[in-house]
């Protein structure tokens, strides 16, 4: 993508950066001299690039060798420093600064998690950054001068999503949700310690105290690795046992987290227990996690959501014998690889736009999304050169190994998983006799956005679920 910057007076764009090399854009400096740029080469390695408007040059920030992930974030209020994310020599993501005119990059901050987001106050008093901590952000608020950090006002159980600064620092805004309470928006005034809810999402007609909790776990995969997850318990009465969800998020590369989930909350108060696994291959747990399923997806980060299948049926109040997957993208198609390579484990699976044939998927690409490709190939495979392993690993190829009772949710204008993906499937369940509903939204893409669809969808996914699982 190109950058532009926009007269607001006239609304007249103007491009300042033509972007010919796939760059992607990262911010852009106080005095408009300089353009940070990132640019992936693989799921597991990318570079920072200035580019200088006076110059018209574009400095390489990051050189190195091997897999290091860098990423621009801000540059400081003077315009000398650009601040960026990387992990060289760590197992976690951290905070680095880059100066311009020397070329010197130092350490600025370290956590024993991933460091996701840093930006600056208006004033450059206090700089802001979020650590993705066990599947929940947690911002910091570092004083630039004094070194120390800025007392938060006390909440409740929940994460703060984002915060920013009035244009006198005397006022911070930010976003805040938890497992059981929408996103809200709030304000709070540093001299008088003033906090202020200024929104009320959820519906009036939902009491909080009717939704679920989420609580992290880890349970230990078939190679002793321990794999978070977060659990969700049915809303069910003492002594019952509830039918459970094993639920794989997106990706590859993706994370559950503790933030608000409708479609969890739903299931949970209609009686399913909900395990939001974070398989190895999942960001937000190191390096050596996110690259440990790399050429082995559907494979080994399956055998992860096997042993979620196992820690669930050692819960007294889980009914063993009525367990199923359920996932949407990369975690449909986790679902698809379950049903077909271990048609035994899971007693329903609901896909939800989830790829079942990766060659194509993978050849297929849109022009937009080009500059992941290789991260892509790096993390799945090859399609050109390693065709055979592709098809071994996509579910198509397999169908006729499901017997299990599926439901399939489609949208017809996604670019990332084109609806063939999940025409091709049902057809195959359909000529194998098996047990399966399938729901096409005619106006929704990569993610169903529009509340009439949403409550569509959830609803046929509970009707499925009361009659084929619980």
């Amino acid at each position: 993508m190109d950058v532009y910057e926009m007269d607001i007076a006239t609304f007249e764009p103007t491009c300042i950066f033509t972007n010919d090399e796939g760059y992607e854009f990262g911010s852009i400096s106080l005095n408009k001299r300089f353009i940070s740029l990132g640019k992936v080469n693989n799921a597991n390695d990318s570079n920072v690039y200035i580019f200088d408007r006076q110059t018209e040059k574009v400095l390489h920030a990051t050189p190195h060798e091997g897999d290091i992930q860098n990423i621009p974030q801000a540059f400081c209020r003077n315009s000398e420093n650009l601040y960026f994310l990387a992990d060289e020599n760590e197992e976690f993501v951290y905070l680095k600064k880059h100066h311009i005119s020397t070329g010197v990059t130092e350490d600025v901050v370290k956590e024993n998690w991933d460091i996701m987001f840093t930006r600056f106050s208006k004033q450059n008093t206090y700089m802001v950054y979020g650590v993705n901590q066990d599947a929940s952000t947690v911002v910091k608020v570092l004083h630039v001068g004094t070194g120390d950090y800025l007392d938060l006002p006390q909440l409740p159980e929940g994460q703060i999503l984002d915060l920013k600064f009035s244009a006198d620092e005397s006022l911070m805004t930010f976003l805040f949700n938890g497992p059981n309470s929408p996103t809200n928006l709030y304000s709070y005034e540093l001299g008088t310690s003033q906090l202020k809810q200024l929104t009320h999402t959820l519906n009036p007609e939902v009491s909080q105290d009717d939704l679920a909790d989420a609580e992290v776990i880890r349970y230990p995969s078939f190679d002793g690795l321990e794999i978070p997850a977060i659990y969700y318990r049915p809303n069910v009465k003492a002594g019952e046992k509830a039918p459970a969800l094993v639920y794989v998020h997106g990706g590859p590369g993706g994370q559950s987290r503790t933030d608000y989930n409708p479609l969890f909350q739903y299931l949970a108060n209609n009686g399913y227990a909900v395990l939001a696994v974070n398989n190895r291959g999942s960001s937000g747990y190191g390096k050596t996690f996110f690259s440990a399923a790399d050429l082995k997806h559907g494979e080994i980060d399956l055998e992860d959501c096997i042993q979620a299948k196992n820690f669930l049926r050692g819960q007294a109040d889980i009914d063993g014998e009525k367990i199923g997957i359920i996932g949407g993208s990369y975690g449909g198609y986790m679902v698809l690889a379950a049903l077909a390579f271990r048609p035994d484990e899971f007693n329903v699976g609901v896909d939800i736009f989830g790829v079942s044939n990766w060659e194509r998927t993978l050849k297929s690409i849109p022009a937009w999304w080009e500059s992941f490709r290789d991260a892509l190939y790096k993390k799945i495979g090859n399609p050109y050169t390693q065709t055979e392993y592709i098809r071994s690993i996509s579910p198509l190829f397999h169908a006729d190994k499901i017997k299990k009772p599926m439901i399939v949710l489609q949208g017809a204008n996604d670019p990332r998983v084109l609806k063939v993906e999940s025409d091709e499937i049902v057809a195959a369940l359909e000529k194998n006799n098996v047990p399966v509903e399938y729901i096409v939204f005619p106006d929704e893409g990569h993610g169903f956005l529009k509340k009439e669809n949403r409550i569509k969808g959830y609803r046929a996914v509970l009707d499925f679920l009361e009659q084929y699982l619980k």
